[in-house]
């Protein structure tokens, strides 16, 4: 039958002519075309399978990420394949009529998928190298003697044998430090895609540990849920990626999945590192177990030497001593820092043969392990030249273990105890504040750390901090404490107060912060009258005091409520004639004040985010008063007129100025406060803002400042004259700068191409300005915008003194100055010295050629995370050869996860840096060659850099990158650990 068809098909293409002949070769080919398109298709399906086990075995093993080009390809061929296996299933019966023109279509899909086949080559590769966690970097010390032991958890973290390790050892012997470096080695490792570190609290609270954990992981949990059904949605949140979990310093056995941790295991490649001062508990968890052992006496010789300094040595007789008091600290790290600390600067033999005596004395009467650490550490109290000093770093113990305070934050308290006092000013407080933290960091009875607000829900702002080692907070506590008259009680998920027999001791200062207590007894009335500080704070539940409960503590002098559910306060609070601070901040279900005019000697009221309808009855009595916040109390709608200049020894104010609750009347009574040092103060938009700054232009100079607009926030503080710009439209109408602002933020602007245009959208008299932020403005294109109009006539002079440039996460960010028909301005940034690019994916170039010009006064260039970077310095000239690019006072030059860069300046071009001390590349995978021209010596031989420390890399890419004589860079090396 087929022949029989084929002949007359014959027949007729001879008879009609080509095109009759056309449509039977169409005919004819329509089966070998079907087929044809179902191999291809077959094809498509292999290569999609390949690429996407090739992608599995990159994301498992590796840590890498897809590139968006390939999840696109991928996709379409999932789409096509779907379509096109339908398709063929319609075309198989289709009527030999219709076969030429369905032929047509067929060979259309069949180029179609020929094309594809042929875009999912990708020569570049499939995959770029995953940012890493990005987690904050922990300040710590450098590991001595503890290397080994680093190398040896570092192994089961990298392996897949292990997945729960527990790190043991006694208190003060190195477990948080050691823990500390390889959190921040890990932050740098794209194994994992979240590094989560968590301080559990002594004892145990599972419900905050589920809190901290949700927390870094980006979630939030139910409050009103059981811990049970917290744990449960955590375990779906945590088994989404892959993640380690340090938790420091556990005391008591818990199981993983009570709290919603996962086990670990082959299968989801996760950790959990566990440090502990209890071997039971590391094993009650299976752990494989790493034993930190106290350093030997040549290491902790150094580690003292290190410390103290060199310098000692060269002191006649005084190496003999020392080694014996290096001996007496029994290898462990904590004591050796905290006594060479006590120790610098001392050049006395004596002294030192009378500090040896005195810790010997210690020592022999030690009576167990706690006991041992804590009578070494009491010899470095002791020789703190103070009581104001004492008294400071007591007060420290006051927080919860492990709580990490801002220097703001404790100066406050401190003053608030009066441990820091008779200074002509809150400024001159402060910087006294600061020595006193200083010199407890110095002696290691503090340890530098970093406090992070979280104001914005999505980014942590990083500010000088400090905490207390739980050893040294043991040591204050129970060592030292008890004869100062101190009871500390924080953070002990305490669920009442103690009863009338738990007061009987009569402690002088009683913190209970950060507990469970809900309530107080309604006959409760401590007799406590030498009891003047008391500290409720952060006991969320707590709704009520009764009246009596304040009846015998008519010393008290400073009282905190702040961060509960309070509603009302008793009356007798208005007896406390005593008192000198009162805090109340974020009591948020808080209405009413009783009277507070009796309060004459009250010197700081801090209702900051309470809950008040109006201001306390007598608050213009309170001539002491010195820090008022009201700030963000959004049922107060004003402060009566007149109040304020009865105030006239206030120096710190915060209060709103927004349309609905305009809270200051007449905002000349602010003017009136002759001794006011700070305000602080939130605006509602930009309208108001500039209605201000116009009206006090005069009145700024003489103050602090740190003013907000927009959405409401907490301050930052990281300036002493700042503005933070929220969620505002800026373009429609101009942003007037104070004359001496020193710090602009601007955080999810809204339809704002650039800060600086020629419709100038930042006041010009604004010139000095020293820090700029941006982040996550999506429609910013570039920073600075002119034309030939205004390039020549405007020079930029909010810009002249700007020292930082920060831009963080502008997707549609293209360039940082666009000039249409005129050269840039050479004087434009011309005081620049640090830019910090981050997560800006629109930028292909950083600097063009005559920008760069202006940037000569660079320090510190980092860009990180810009996957779409080519070019650091995109050269204009075609022959590239002659392209020289001098820093004069670059330092730092960091480049990270840059995966389509190609150079930093031009093909052969130079940077010459004659100041560089660190260069760090890593994940820049296209990048061939460093163009750091290296000076040349007296001789014409080329040396190093004359200041360069460090230059960090990867190995692999280390060897195959080009650098003119980098063997003389040899020494300088430092790798990246993956």
């Amino acid at each position: 039958m087929a022949d029989i068809v084929g002949e007359i098909f014959g027949a007729l293409s001879c008879i009609c002519g080509t095109p009759t002949c056309n449509c039977i070769d169409q005919h004819r080919n329509f089966n070998d075309d079907v087929d044809e398109l179902r191999r291809k298709l077959d094809s498509l399906t292999s290569q999609k399978q390949e690429i996407e086990s090739r992608i599995q075995e990159a994301e498992a093993h590796r840590g890498q990420m897809v590139r968006q080009q390939v999840q696109e390809w991928l996709k379409q061929a999932e789409e096509i394949n779907v379509k096109l296996r339908a398709f063929l299933e319609k075309v198989q019966g289709v009527k030999w009529y219709k076969r030429a023109c369905v032929d047509r279509l067929v060979c259309r899909k069949i180029n179609m998928v020929k094309e594809l086949l042929e875009k999912g080559s990708f020569p570049e590769g499939l995959v770029i190298e995953r940012a890493p966690a990005h987690g904050n970097i922990i300040p710590t010390e450098d590991l001595v003697g503890e290397v080994s032991t680093k190398e040896e958890i570092w192994r089961y973290l990298m392996g897949d044998e292990v997945g729960m390790i527990g790190v043991c050892g006694i208190g003060g012997v190195g477990k948080t430090t050691i823990m500390k470096n390889l959190h921040n080695d890990l932050q740098r490792e794209t194994r994992f895609e979240k590094v989560i570190w968590v301080t559990v609290s002594h004892p145990l609270n599972v419900f905050e540990l589920q809190k901290k954990i949700a927390d870094a992981m980006g979630q939030r949990l139910r409050d009103d849920e059981e811990v049970i059904m917290r744990a449960a949605a955590l375990m779906e949140i945590m088994r989404t990626v892959r993640y380690v979990v340090i938790l420091d310093d556990v005391w008591q056995n818990f199981s993983l999945k009570e709290v919603g941790i996962p086990d670990p295991n082959v299968q989801n490649r996760c950790k959990v590192v566990v440090t502990s001062r209890s071997i039971e508990v590391c094993s009650y968890l299976r752990c494989k177990i790493v034993e930190v052992k106290p350093l030997s006496q040549e290491e902790s010789l150094k580690l003292f030497l290190d410390t103290v300094g060199d310098g000692v040595l060269q002191v006649p007789g005084l190496e003999e001593v020392l080694k014996l008091i290096v001996k007496e600290c029994a290898g462990l790290p904590l004591a050796i820092i905290v006594i060479a600390g006590s120790m610098r600067g001392v050049d006395d033999v004596n002294v030192w043969r009378n500090a040896l005596t005195e810790l010997r004395d210690r020592v022999r009467s030690v009576k167990d392990a706690n006991d041992e650490i804590f009578k070494r550490l009491k010899f470095s109290f002791d020789r703190l030249d103070s009581l104001e000093v004492k008294n400071c770093f007591l007060y420290c113990s006051f927080f919860r273990e492990d709580y990490v305070f801002s220097r703001r934050e404790l100066i406050e308290c401190w003053i608030d105890e009066g441990l820091i006092d008779g200074l002509p000013s809150r400024e001159a407080t402060y910087s006294r504040g600061h020595a006193i933290i200083d010199r407890l960091e110095k002696n290691f009875l503090l340890e530098k750390a970093t406090c992070y607000l979280n104001p914005f829900g999505g980014y942590s702002f990083g500010s000088a901090g400090a905490k207390m080692h739980d050893v040294v907070r043991d040591m204050a506590i129970i060592g030292i404490g008890p004869e100062f008259g101190y009871m500390i009680k924080a953070g002990m998920n305490l669920v009442e107060l103690p009863d009338e027999h738990g007061w009987v001791k009569g402690p002088k200062k009683l913190s209970l912060m950060e507990n469970n207590i809900s309530k107080v007894s309604l006959s409760l009335s401590p007799k406590c009258l030498s009891l003047s500080t008391l500290i409720l704070s952060s006991n969320p539940n707590l709704s009520e005091i009764p009246e009596s409960f304040f009846g015998e503590m008519l010393a008290l002098k400073v009282l905190d409520l702040s961060n509960t559910a309070i509603e009302t306060l008793p009356n007798s609070i208005s007896k406390l004639e005593n008192l000198s601070a009162l805090r109340l901040q974020l009591c948020k279900k808080l209405k009413y004040l009783p009277p507070l005019a009796n309060l004459r000697g009250l010197k700081k009221l801090d209702l900051h985010k309470a809950g008040i309808e109006m201001v306390p009855q007598g608050m213009g009595m309170l001539i002491s008063l010195e820090y008022l916040d009201l700030l963000f109390c959004q049922n107060l709608k004003e402060i009566p007129t007149g109040i304020l200049p009865n105030l006239s020894n206030l120096q710190y104010l915060a209060v709103c100025c927004l349309r609905e609750t305009t809270i200051i009347r007449n905002l000349e009574e602010v003017a009136r406060l002759k001794k006011l040092e700070t305000l602080e103060c939130q605006f509602d938009g930009i309208q108001d803002f500039n209605h201000f700054v116009n009206k006090f232009k005069d009145f700024q100079s003489a103050i602090a400042y740190s003013l907000g607009v927009g959405t409401a926030r907490d301050m930052l503080r990281r300036s002493k004259y700042e503005l933070v710009i929220t969620e505002c439209e800026i373009g429609e109408e101009c942003v007037v700068l104070p004359n001496n602002l020193e710090e602009l933020w601007i955080i999810r602007g809204k339809n704002m191409r650039s800060i600086l245009n020629k419709t100038v959208m930042l006041e010009m008299e604004a010139n000095e300005l020293r820090r700029c932020r941006i982040w996550r403005t999506d429609a910013i294109e570039c920073v600075v915008e002119l034309d030939s109009s205004s390039s020549s006539s405007l020079c930029c002079p909010v810009l002249d003194k700007l020292e930082l440039l920060q831009l963080y996460t502008l997707p549609k960010l293209c360039e940082l100055v666009r000039v249409e028909g005129a050269a840039t301005p050479p004087h434009i940034f011309s005081n620049l010295k640090e830019l910090n690019i981050w997560e800006c994916s629109g930028m292909s170039k950083l600097l063009s050629l005559e920008l760069q010009q202006a940037f000569r006064t660079l320090e510190v260039i980092t860009v990180t995370a810009c996957y779409q970077m080519e070019d650091i310095i995109a050269s204009s000239n075609s022959d590239a050869s002659s392209d020289k690019f001098t820093f004069p006072k670059l330092r730092g030059l960091i480049l990270s996860y840059l995966p389509q860069l190609k150079s930093i300046c031009s093909a052969k071009g130079v940077m010459v840096c004659d100041s560089i001390e660190v260069i760090e590349i890593q994940r820049c995978q296209e990048l061939k060659r460093i163009p750091v021209q290296l000076p040349l010596l007296d001789n014409g031989q080329p040396s190093p850099p004359p200041r360069l420390k460090e230059i960090k890399i990867e190995k692999e890419w280390w060897e195959s990158v080009e650098w003119d004589h980098k063997n003389l860079l040899q020494p300088f090396l430092k790798y990246f650990s993956w």
